[in-house]
């Protein structure tokens, strides 16, 4: 009986240690912001009725089509790093958290960036290396997704 106890605690414990840390603030992914809608180039808060869980992590949508949209294919639509702000993870590796009307999609991926007392992220990511920077983010990303 203590062997199983042990290895349940085990197994417990990596599959708690392998969880992607993802930003939550307000309970939601994306602070609440519809992520479907994101790739009509539009930043719209989501509805309580409308909501959904996916790796542990709640979504809210603007609408019945944006939640099924999400259900159906939800990698296509999660936030890149976690939901934190694509800059700050590429250039410092830390997680910082985003303003949710500061996004891009590219390459049919979304990204958040912080944009608060006079930083808009988005505006130095592409004034800069933006290639560079996704590939030292994705770098980084593998680093600290974890903790």
């Amino acid at each position: 009986m203590k062997h199983y106890l042990i290895a349940f605690l085990f197994i417990t414990s990596i599959t708690n240690a392998q969880s992607i840390d993802h930003n939550t603030k307000k309970g939601y992914a994306a602070e609440g912001y519809d992520v479907v809608s994101y790739f009509s180039n539009k930043a719209q808060e989501g509805k309580k009725q409308y909501s959904t869980e996916h790796d542990g992590v709640k979504y809210k949508f603007i609408s019945q089509e944006n939640l099924v949209a999400f259900i159906s294919d939800p990698e296509n639509y999660t936030p890149q790093y976690g939901g934190y702000c694509a800059y700050a993870i590429a250039v410092k590796a830390k997680k910082v958290g985003i303003n949710p009307n500061t996004f891009e999609i590219r390459d049919g991926k979304l990204y958040l960036f912080y944009n608060s007392w006079g930083t808009n992220t988005l505006e130095l990511w592409n004034k800069e290396n933006v290639k560079g920077l996704l590939e030292k983010a994705d770098q980084n990303w593998e680093l600290i997704k974890l903790d």
